[in-house]
């Protein structure tokens, strides 16, 4: 279980730089016409979904047999249960959506949906300074 949630907070980092990656090479090419495809689109969706499937996992394994409703009022269960799950699917959905528009080289609107994932990951994102219980890694 540690290994899975050191794997999970690190690779938080892996998913960042490769979307800011992601994010800067659509902006650079989305006022051309027909330039190519950058496989750093599809590494940034790979690492997203890996990400979505480690969670899965922690929460099958912690959190999901332990929600209940009365526990939604308190801010610490609130986030792992609602905000955070919701915040990161909504985004790793957008992801998906940004990479398929990669697939027929529209380069502004990977930078739409990209851009729009990457800041809704990192509102969703435990940071330490947000008391949470997570530390940085």
């Amino acid at each position: 279980m540690e290994i899975l949630v050191r794997a999970h907070s690190g690779l938080r980092y892996v998913v960042l730089a490769l979307l800011i990656a992601a994010i800067y090479i659509a902006f650079t090419k989305r006022s051309q016409p027909n330039a190519p495809y950058s496989k750093v689109y599809l590494f940034a969706m790979i690492a997203t979904h890996t990400q979505l499937l480690i969670g899965l996992i922690l929460y099958a394994l912690d959190w999901g047999v332990k929600v209940r409703f009365d526990m939604l009022s308190d801010k610490f269960y609130r986030f792992y249960t609602v905000e955070h799950i919701v915040g990161m699917l909504v985004a790793i959905v957008l992801i998906t959506i940004g990479h398929a528009q990669a697939k027929k080289l529209n380069h502004g609107k990977v930078f739409t949906f990209y851009l729009v994932a990457l800041i809704l990951i990192l509102l969703s994102i435990p940071w330490p300074f947000r008391n949470l219980g997570a530390g940085w890694f």
